[in-house]
């Protein structure tokens, strides 16, 4: 018989260990559960090196929430501790980190209520499938099942929500990408930079430029891309798809090579 590992990760404790226990009770299962982000990130990374990879992640899309606040959004890449669960992330960050990190394991959201927004979110996070906290253990069996098929799972109530909200997200990138490609070669290198978070003075070292010459790039950016701050820059390059500089990496060619 082949098993299927799934891996519970939800703060609520009775929840996840009820979950647990449900499915551990079906032949085929295996179950554990983790209570964080970064806890679900370390079960991974034992399992895959113990040679005992999870299938499936289950996680709760209100992971990290406190009561009438946001989730914390913070990268994946610092969360991951030995020194314990400081720095919680949301459900949709820890999908978009598995993907990353353990691109073969298969996300599916668990969701208090449907919500077409986030749902699409998660389907670009790389979720697999959204279900409802209250849907049946045959129903979540299923979609577990599902995804380990390929395929992807949504309420049909979702359906025409997430298709429009997809459709939205699609043309809001394509216009940033038509932004962002009115740059020159040094602006959107100048643009890589603000998206690291790096101010105009370490732009400016980095780049062997003077911070003047680097402000007037910062301003042509904003004005290019139609925007009056630079966390509105940011916003619009991460929707065309522009990462950060490597911080790590080297600095790139001297003088106005890139202009």
């Amino acid at each position: 018989m082949i098993r299927i590992r799934v891996l519970v990760v939800d703060d609520h404790r009775i929840f996840a260990e009820s979950l647990a226990a449900a499915l551990a009770a079906e032949p085929d299962v295996d179950v554990a559960a983790a209570g964080s982000g970064p806890a679900a990130l370390r079960c991974l990374e034992r399992a895959l090196a113990d040679g005992r990879a999870f299938d499936v992640m289950l996680v709760d899309t209100d992971l990290g929430a406190i009561a009438g606040q946001q989730p914390v959004r913070a990268p994946v890449a610092r969360a991951v501790s030995d020194d314990g669960d400081e720095g919680l992330v949301d459900g949709i960050t820890l999908v978009t980190g598995v993907r990353s990190a353990h691109p073969a394991v298969r996300t599916v959201v668990l969701a208090e209520k449907d919500d077409p927004r986030r749902a699409a979110l998660a389907l670009q996070a790389g979720a697999s499938g959204w279900v409802a906290k209250d849907c049946s253990l045959q129903r979540l069996l299923a979609v577990i099942r599902g995804v380990l098929r390929d395929e992807t799972h949504l309420p049909p109530a979702l359906l025409t929500g997430v298709l429009r909200e997809l459709t939205a997200a699609r043309k809001h990138r394509t216009e940033s990408e038509r932004l962002v490609e009115s740059l020159t070669p040094r602006e959107r290198e100048v643009l890589r930079c603000m998206v690291a978070g790096l101010g105009r003075k370490a732009v400016a070292e980095r780049l062997f430029l003077s911070p003047h010459t680097v402000r007037t790039h910062m301003q042509n950016v904003l004005g290019k891309l139609g925007v009056h701050s630079t966390l509105a820059a940011v916003a619009l390059a991460r929707r065309a798809g522009v990462g950060p500089v490597d911080l790590a990496g080297d600095v790139v060619e001297r003088g106005g090579q890139l202009a």
